[in-house]
């Protein structure tokens, strides 16, 4: 029996060179610079077969843009693996990745645009690799005890501000956009998200103990418990925070 390993290799290389060449395109010249005559040329193929790989020129900016995304994705992976590794500040590296994002989004505007509408992005395997990523940026600040709110709400609170930072930055004619827009948002994001360096504590154990004091600060308002279990809660948490063992407050 003949291999189909080398045709499918030689589809997939086609492939590739349609999407990549697409991609210049659309970097160098946005959405109209994509057509089928200047991408079948830039790619060494004939105008049928993006056809038949694509289906249409959406088909075509879907692939485009998940390709892209992809190797943005890997990067910013590489990214949180490297602050990793050397000991980054968790919140350091969350604003690093906020800056890529935002650099990333206003250096390929007619691919965020694309990415951006939830019809394309809510399947994208490429959208959903940056948001692990994200989440995995947010839960190292979680462990240094710096998260002011569940992990679930910051990751959505960081996406969403990022993605209207771009967009709204994109929204302004080209000659007049400002990309200290962006500082401007983050300053708001980092106020709802991250704990304030003032309120961080000393210690070998300063992490529990901020996550502690952080969690006392809304006590109250967890009204799925009961007076009774707040006040307990509260008594341990105020306990944490300050540092203290049970025999050190009195305890039996």
């Amino acid at each position: 029996m003949t291999s189909t390993a080398p045709a499918i290799d030689s589809r997939r290389d086609v492939r590739e060179r349609i999407v990549v060449g697409a991609a210049e395109l659309l970097h160098d010249g946005g959405v109209d610079a994509v057509t089928t005559r200047a991408v079948a040329a830039r790619a060494g193929v004939q105008a049928p077969t993006i056809y038949r790989l694509f289906g249409d020129k959406d088909g075509l900016l879907d692939a485009v843009a998940e390709h892209v995304t992809t190797v943005f994705s890997a990067e910013k992976a590489a990214m949180v693996d490297a602050a990793g590794a050397d000991g980054t500040d968790p919140v350091e590296a969350l604003r690093a990745g906020w800056d890529a994002t935002i650099a990333f989004g206003l250096a390929n505007p007619d691919l965020f645009v694309i990415m951006s509408d939830p019809r394309r992005g809510r399947g994208s395997p490429a959208v959903a690799a940056g948001l692990r990523v994200l989440e995995e940026r947010l839960r190292r600040v979680a462990v240094a005890g710096r998260l002011l709110v569940g992990a679930s709400e910051a990751v959505r609170l960081v996406h969403a501000a990022g993605t209207g930072a771009v967009l709204a930055i994109l929204g302004e004619p080209e000659g007049r956009r400002d990309p200290a827009l962006a500082e401007t948002v983050w300053a708001a994001v980092e106020a709802q998200v991250v704990v304030p360096e003032r309120d961080i504590v000393a210690g070998p154990d300063r992490a529990l103990r901020t996550a502690a004091s952080t969690l006392r600060a809304g006590v109250e308002e967890l009204d799925r418990l009961t007076a009774a279990e707040r006040a307990v809660l509260a008594e341990w948490l105020d306990r944490v925070a300050a540092g203290r063992r049970e025999s050190d407050s009195g305890g039996a």
